[in-house]
């Protein structure tokens, strides 16, 4: 497919942007004489890279509201593990569909996953036109039986072929659902494919101070005691860090994903080391987490929390400027899951966002990125392009109301069916 999107503004100039197939082919201004398979008006908006939500769980969508106002352990035990236990491909699938479907309503068409049913998962991806790195994940804290299901599960995926919009990353879920042989297991197979080892990391004061009490060490020490703390390592989370722990996710060159909405929900704090990270070499990425903990999937919106966080927890206004932000929803997050995407420029792979400037909280327009971050929120995204595809268009989606209704009919069965 070919488009042309005409007169839009792309970093204060106003451009032509030609996409042919699944890439962004010329910028500027010029006169294209071969027609195009589709012309958009690019006048009144703003072209930007498409988000990267660097870790979510998709289908916990179901889950949206259900266990608020909990801290996480409690939240984990008593609400969401039990649920999760009934959870079945359908439900998987049309909360995977309803995920999908809010990203792409707030510009995102690249996630990295961790949950259940990962094939319903795979098909919700390819029917909703985004992309993801989906994980599968890995927890024996139930027992061997569960760890030996869990790695016939991960085996299984990986001699699976998926859409071509979907790559594979492997999660152990934490050091405190995975044993020291899991772990291990877990990173000796990404390594062996060349995969991505994704795992919640640091996230909460009990999760160290247990780790300290059960090793003597730090989760990320303890992570990096079992060789799985290397460059192939995104870690989720990662609040409650010492200097120490710092130098060594530098030193691995592990990359860090920060959820700034859903660790104040949960309270497992407001102290992430972002400038610590960033002055040690660390590659901090962007994510929402899970519906059930941050209620959306909104990355505007977790651009604005995790700028405004750093502001107030290090007492300085210049902290984690608005550029800054925006590189993690987008730069950062292409460095991390080294793809062709996080920034519009030719040869790129064709993943953007058209902004609608005709709205209050773009006007005036002193700063165009501070009135996204600042002011605005996902529903400023007008059109949204993935793969060379358009996925959205003036906020029409396709099949928008059939998984509206569907998710609401799943959730309904799921709790209360």
């Amino acid at each position: 497919m070919s488009i042309l999107i005409k007169d839009v503004l792309l970093k204060e100039r106003t451009v032509d942007i030609l996409i042919e197939g699944n890439t962004i082919s010329k910028i500027g201004k010029f006169e294209y004489e071969t027609p195009v398979e589709q012309v958009i008006d690019g006048a009144r908006k703003a072209a930007i890279p498409a988000f990267i939500n660097g870790h979510t769980h998709a289908a916990m969508t179901l889950f949206r509201g259900f266990a608020d106002d909990m801290p996480l352990e409690p939240w984990l035990q008593e609400k969401i593990w039990p649920y999760e236990t009934r959870l079945t491909d359908e439900y998987v699938y049309w909360g995977t569909r309803l995920a999908c479907l809010e990203m792409i309503k707030t510009g995102t068409t690249l996630f990295h996953d961790m949950y259940w049913h990962l094939p319903a998962a795979a098909q919700a991806v390819a029917d909703s036109g985004i992309r993801a790195v989906l994980s599968t994940v890995l927890m024996n804290v139930a027992g061997e039986k569960q760890g030996k299901r869990q790695k016939e599960l991960a085996l299984e995926a990986l001699s699976t072929t998926f859409c071509p919009r979907i790559q594979l990353s492997i999660a152990p879920h934490a050091i405190y659902t995975a044993d020291a042989d899991l772990l291990k297991w877990a990173k000796q197979l990404a390594d062996k494919h060349g995969l991505l080892y994704h795992i919640h990391l640091s996230e909460t004061k009990t999760e160290v101070e247990t780790a300290m009490k059960n090793y003597g060490l730090t989760p990320v020490a303890y992570l990096h005691s079992l060789g799985a703390l290397t460059e192939n390592t995104v870690a989720a989370h990662c609040v409650w860090l010492d200097n120490n722990d710092v130098e060594l996710l530098a030193d691995a060159r592990a990359k860090v994903i920060h959820n700034p909405n859903s660790n104040m929900k949960l309270s497992s704090g407001t102290g992430f080391r972002y400038h610590d990270l960033k002055k040690s070499g660390v590659t901090v990425g962007l994510g929402t987490d899970g519906c059930a903990s941050s209620n959306n999937l909104d990355m505007v919106e977790a651009m604005k929390t995790a700028s405004l966080l750093c502001k107030a927890s290090s007492d300085d206004p210049t902290a984690m400027p608005v550029e800054e932000t925006f590189d993690l929803a987008t730069k950062n997050g292409a460095t991390i899951f080294n793809s062709r995407l996080g920034e519009i420029k030719e040869g790129n792979l064709a993943d953007l966002c058209l902004i609608d400037l005709n709205r209050p909280e773009m006007v005036p327009r002193h700063n165009f990125l501070s009135n996204l971050v600042f002011a605005s929120n996902g529903n400023c995204v007008d059109t949204v392009i993935c793969d060379g595809q358009i996925v959205m268009q003036q906020r029409r989606v396709k099949d928008e109301q059939q998984i509206l209704d569907k998710a609401a009919e799943a959730a309904e069965r799921l709790f209360y069916g």
